[in-house]
């Protein structure tokens, strides 16, 4: 019925069962495994997963803010996505500026403690409303340094110039489909001090064969249980809009991971997630525009279609 999601699902259970026990950053620990692939075939559906909701708007927000080369999360918050709110927020309350109450290490004493999470979620609230509000303000606090966008669109040399990585990626792919070195990288060693978050997902190389476009992604490290079916979707929807862009049908979406994890606080969600089964993938619509830079798509260009998936499972994000 949906092979490319029997095969995340094969993935979750073998890191379940055989992963290595370990400690991390955050202090909740997993089990963990180094080095695994998965190959998703995108002529066989859009592979998002079936087995539990995944929210596709906040999806397409964070690539399209991707493409931009943007890095302030003012766009995401009117786009209602608020994934990257945290580590603006902690800029923010470790700031002179920030006159509330003690926000020390917020995210952990909100899972523990519910009346501090009211509090957290109150002044969260006014932090994302004054962003929203004002720029000055989201200038100064909403900017999360030179993360992914950055890189894609605007690497900075030793020379002081900037390349854009994605619009050569794709003038190459129209002009030597051939090419060996097809490829988009976020890790930037000497901006990675300056980012809000090191980008997990690495790099991204591109394969042309039969007409066909393929991608390849290398993900240091990855969240199987939150992480992994979000970069899964936004990675296959990357591939479809460069195939948009350069006139090819779409081929695989290659999957290769560093440190695969499930956070221990996550076993219960996971076996949950196992019990249920998929059911057929949707289908992705683009709009029959191709435009002038892939920084131009909107929300409104990119649509699923046929996506019915099981209640969203929640867990608690590891920071």
């Amino acid at each position: 019925m949906n092979p490319n999601e029997e095969k995340y699902l094969q993935f979750a259970s073998t890191v379940l069962t055989q992963g290595h026990r370990k400690h991390d950053r955050t202090n909740t620990g997993t089990n963990s495994i180094f080095g695994y692939q998965i190959h998703f075939d995108l002529q066989a559906g859009f592979p998002i997963l079936t087995t539990k909701k995944v929210p596709f708007g906040l999806i397409k927000s964070e690539l399209l803010w991707f493409l931009k080369g943007d890095t302030n999360i003012r766009y995401l918050l009117q786009h209602k996505n608020h994934i990257w709110d945290e580590w603006a927020f902690e800029n923010y309350v470790k700031s002179a500026d920030y006159q509330g109450p003690d926000m020390t290490n917020f995210a952990h004493r909100a899972l523990a403690d519910a009346d501090f999470a009211k509090v957290y979620q109150e002044q969260h609230q006014l932090f994302c409303d004054q962003i929203l509000a004002d720029a000055d303000f989201a200038a100064k606090y909403g900017e999360l340094g030179p993360i992914y966008g950055r890189q894609w669109r605007a690497w900075e040399t030793s020379r002081h110039e900037t390349i854009d990585q994605l619009a050569d990626v794709i003038q190459q792919i129209k002009t030597n489909p051939d090419s060996r070195r097809l490829i988009v990288s976020a890790w930037n060693p000497e901006d990675v001090p300056q980012m809000a978050l090191p980008p997990c997902h690495t790099l991204f190389q591109f394969y042309v064969n039969d007409g066909k476009l393929s991608l390849q992604l290398y993900q240091r490290s990855a969240d199987i249980f939150l992480g992994v079916p979000f970069n899964i979707a936004s990675y296959a929807l990357l591939t479809h809009l460069v195939a948009h862009q350069t006139g090819l049908q779409v081929g695989e979406f290659i999957h290769t991971f560093g440190d695969a994890h499930i956070y221990h606080n996550h076993i219960d969600q996971v076996n949950q997630q196992l019990q249920r089964t998929p059911k057929a993938a949707p289908t992705l619509w683009l709009t029959d525009e191709i435009k002038p830079d892939l920084a131009d798509y909107t929300m409104k260009d990119i649509k699923l279609i046929g996506y019915d998936p099981a209640p969203a499972i929640s867990a608690p994000v590891a920071v």
